[in-house]
């Protein structure tokens, strides 16, 4: 069953809510950018679903949706990478603005994809909202912070990517030897602080 919560609220909050319930006959729950998968074995587990979700309260993006304190990861950020000049063309703001507005925001792991540990950061500020890029790189940097719609991300290791890049980080976010490997999971809250703190007010 597909569960598609309004865009006011969570994806990851309801998961967590309806894994808290311990519905039976539901095998497995997982979170997406704007829906909730979940697995059921029978139609009593259709049953209790669907109640589940009739008796939650409304789950912003900034709840855990189990009351637990959400943890905050600090980014530290170079703001320094190849397409910051064209993403403040695009948007219309000089590259303090852009560089201001991104670490005024407060983003949450919406949910973890394309790669391991990359993680898709949602409620950053509108004003940046920019398109990938039409020809994507052949090779992105590990540690790369980079914007693509309505996201923002860190590269977790070289691969290929569209997405513009804004700066680098020496924040290790995925380490295979570690448990767990990366330190984003869907609900973890971010925050991006700049390097040089004068590039940011």
């Amino acid at each position: 069953m597909l569960v598609e919560p309004d865009p006011s609220e969570s994806p990851h909050a309801l998961a967590a809510a309806l894994r808290a319930r311990g519905i039976r006959g539901v095998d497995e729950i997982v979170p997406a950018a704007r829906s909730v998968l979940v697995r059921v074995r029978d139609d009593a587990a259709r049953v209790g679903l669907v109640t589940a979700v009739g008796e939650l309260p409304p789950l912003g993006w900034n709840s855990s949706g189990t009351g637990a304190e959400l943890p905050t990861i600090e980014i530290v950020t170079h703001y320094d990478g190849p397409d910051l000049v064209a993403v403040g063309a695009a948007t219309g703001l000089a590259v303090d603005d852009v560089i201001a507005r991104h670490t005024a925001a407060h983003y949450t792991v919406g949910f973890v994809g394309f790669a391991p540990g990359f993680a898709y950061l949602v409620g950053g500020d509108p004003a940046l909202r920019v398109p990938r890029r039409a020809v994507p790189r052949a090779a992105v940097p590990a540690g790369s912070v980079a914007l693509a719609d309505e996201y923002t991300g860190v590269y977790p290791r070289r691969s290929p990517g569209g997405w513009l890049l804004i700066g680098r980080t020496d924040h290790v976010v995925l380490d295979l030897a570690a448990d767990p490997p990366s330190p984003f999971a869907p609900g973890v809250r971010v925050r991006f602080v700049a390097a040089d703190p004068a590039r940011s007010r």
